[in-house]
């Protein structure tokens, strides 16, 4: 393991996760809100707000898969280190990370009728979040909202699954927003 796998957590862990999983709750729950997190270091090309989110949610109960150009050793040292979390295949990760190129072709978990909760979150690396593009209604929505999407027929077709479905948490630098599966997108 090299020794950059071993910087770059959280300068206090217990303060720090506990900071960035409030504002990781509030983007969940306002689909569309785009938030400023931080507090972690990961190697590139993982963005400051993607190494949080997996700081702060992974453990070693939880399966990840890195997309290629996310699949690198000194991301899975460092994840390894700092978490503990396993990594897995695609078929039977608890979260996905990548850029939407190297994740959106291939299949994720939804769940099952008895276990919807047994879906794959999809963190995706984008160059930037704005509050431009797509519509969005549902809950945590007053009316509507827009979030830059990088398409819109794979979330579509997401939340007419619902109550299966996944989860999607958007990254760039420090900034993070997240499209539930009971959003609709238009």
């Amino acid at each position: 393991m090299q020794s950059q796998a071993l910087t770059g957590g959280f300068a206090d862990a217990p303060t720090d996760s506990a900071i960035a999983f409030r504002e990781i709750m509030q983007v969940m729950a306002r689909p569309g809100r785009i938030a400023r997190i931080g507090g972690a270091t990961p190697p590139a090309p993982l963005s400051i707000a993607a190494g949080t989110l997996v700081l702060t949610l992974c453990d070693p109960d939880t399966p990840v898969y890195l997309a290629p150009g996310h699949d690198t050793p000194p991301i899975r040292d460092w994840i390894t280190f700092h978490t503990g979390a396993p990594f897995t295949d695609q078929a039977h990760a608890a979260f996905a990370l990548g850029d939407w190129g190297a994740l959106s072709g291939q299949a994720f978990s939804v769940g099952t009728p008895e276990y919807p909760d047994r879906s794959t979150t999809l963190i995706v690396e984008m160059p930037e979040l704005t509050s431009e593009g797509p519509t969005l209604r549902g809950p945590g929505i007053r009316d509507t909202a827009q979030l830059s999407l990088p398409e819109l027929d794979r979330f579509r077709e997401n939340a007419a699954l619902f109550p299966l479905g996944n989860d999607f948490f958007f990254t760039a630098g420090r900034h993070v927003a997240a499209l539930p599966r009971s959003t609709r997108v238009s």
